[in-house]
């Protein structure tokens, strides 16, 4: 039997968000006929990280591939999930770990993001049309190479698409990244940018896998912004969401941590290189998120020797 496939999400306090994860999970079982697939949270919801790996270790795994179910390597994906899974194989002798890099960027994604565009597309037919821009919203992180992503991301979205483009894509004016927590700029500040740039119309595009409180908040955003802005087409897409182009990419990520054929960037990670403003973070330990439903009853514990190779966890001792 194949190794089994061990989804890790961040947690969400929304139903609507959990119920998607929970149906990508079970997607993936039916998916991977013959690999078990379990799938957990390390913060705020159920059900926790440690259940999913106990029932899988109970079952007599006693090797897993765990792939974070994270767009960016920010804290959740460098620190916080390795952290969890550390304290797992502490909690489970016998236990190891091949892990998995963050889902973007990647061509399946920016695919995925097309469709999103495409089906609040006041155009007929399937191009948005020339006076549409897109402002592409990230969550937003301190870590400055996740944010980095993003732009990384709205650049590559653009290429193609934007006007001028190779075989013209889509004509859009233009494509912008923003942020809905913790880094600039905010969604009205995007908002705003694109307005004056010109864009007659804006489709407002979440960068974020599932339902959840912040994609909400992208939405609730956007439209007291355009309630202010009438001359300006304020659209918000969907989440990409529980699909079939979101599977392939995470089986993908599955089978290339089980082959060791992982090339995480750390060029730019603050847990390796001193950048300016973040050399603090150099070398600093990784700890796990408490869960309410874990057992331990703290968030922290045996993450000073948990092998994490500065935050990134990927090294193929685990």
């Amino acid at each position: 039997m194949n190794a089994p496939l061990l989804l890790v999400g961040h947690g969400t306090r929304s139903a609507d968000g959990v119920a998607d994860f929970g149906r990508f999970v079970r997607r993936l079982a039916l998916r991977m006929a013959g690999t078990p697939v379990a799938g957990g949270f390390i913060e705020l919801s159920r059900p926790p990280l440690t259940e999913a790996v106990a029932g899988l270790y109970a079952d007599g795994h006693r090797r897993l591939a765990a792939v974070p179910l994270v767009l960016v390597g920010a804290g959740h994906g460098k620190g916080d999930i390795p952290g969890a899974m550390a304290r797992e194989t502490v909690r489970h002798p016998g236990l190891s770990y091949a892990y998995g890099r963050p889902l973007g960027p990647h061509p399946t994604l920016l695919t995925l993001l097309e469709e999103r565009l495409e089906a609040v597309s006041p155009e007929p037919g399937p191009e948005p049309g020339p006076g549409t821009a897109v402002l592409l919203v990230g969550r937003g992180s301190t870590d400055p190479d996740a944010n980095a992503e993003v732009h990384k991301v709205a650049r590559l979205f653009w290429e193609g698409r934007g006007a001028g483009g190779p075989g013209e894509g889509h004509g859009l004016s233009a494509v912008e990244p923003a942020f809905i927590s913790l880094a600039r700029p905010s969604v009205p500040e995007g908002l705003e940018r694109l307005r004056r740039l010109g864009a007659e119309r804006i489709v407002v595009l979440p960068y974020f896998l599932f339902s959840g409180v912040l994609p909400d908040r992208v939405v609730a955003e956007s439209r007291e912004w355009a309630s202010s802005h009438p001359g300006v087409d304020v659209r918000c897409a969907e989440v990409i969401g529980d699909c079939d182009g979101l599977a392939d990419l995470v089986v993908e990520r599955y089978r290339e941590a089980l082959r060791g054929d992982i090339r995480m960037n750390c060029d730019t990670c603050v847990y390796r290189i001193a950048m300016p403003g973040f050399e603090d973070k150099v070398g600093a330990p990784q700890t796990p998120h408490h869960h309410p439903d874990d057992p331990s009853g703290h968030g922290h514990g045996h993450a000073h020797d948990h092998g994490l190779d500065h935050g990134h966890g990927h090294v193929h001792a685990r």
